[in-house]
């Protein structure tokens, strides 16, 4: 049988991503952003709060460009995993593991208050063929 978890979300960051190491040296960045809902209640806007679980590069990618009230995109999966509190109680948690992130706002549009914010936005440039000749099709 067949499977797929996939998960593509577009919102804003609710708090300033916080970039830690693990006990050896693995970076990762938990944070969460609120995405709003399609379809609304007598004309209410109702907000969905994730949370993004992000690893390595990518984590260090959201740390460094990214800040409170930015828009993001992420692309992951959805994942739950379950722990023991300090109670006796087993308690359960579902978040995104992002793979990737990348800018939805031109630079200016958002100002996530680092200098060196400068996402790649510029138009593709082609190059004028002058004959079929030379096509490899």
């Amino acid at each position: 049988m067949a499977s797929l978890n996939k998960v593509i979300l577009i919102g804003h960051m609710t708090a300033d991503p916080e970039l830690k190491q693990t006990a050896t040296g693995v970076s990762v960045c938990s944070f969460s952003i609120g995405v709003n809902r399609k379809f609304t209640k007598q004309g209410e806007q109702q907000t969905d709060f994730i949370s993004i679980v992000a690893w390595r590069n990518t984590a260090e990618f959201i740390a460094k460009y990214f800040r409170k009230g930015n828009a993001i995109c992420i692309c992951g999966s959805i994942q739950t995993r379950s722990w023991t509190d300090n109670n006796g109680n087993k308690r359960y948690t579902t978040e995104v593991i992002a793979d990737e992130a990348s800018f939805v706002e031109k630079k200016g549009e958002s100002a996530p208050g680092d200098p060196e914010y400068a996402p790649s936005l510029s138009a593709p440039q082609f190059e004028e063929v002058s004959g079929d000749d030379d096509l490899p099709f």
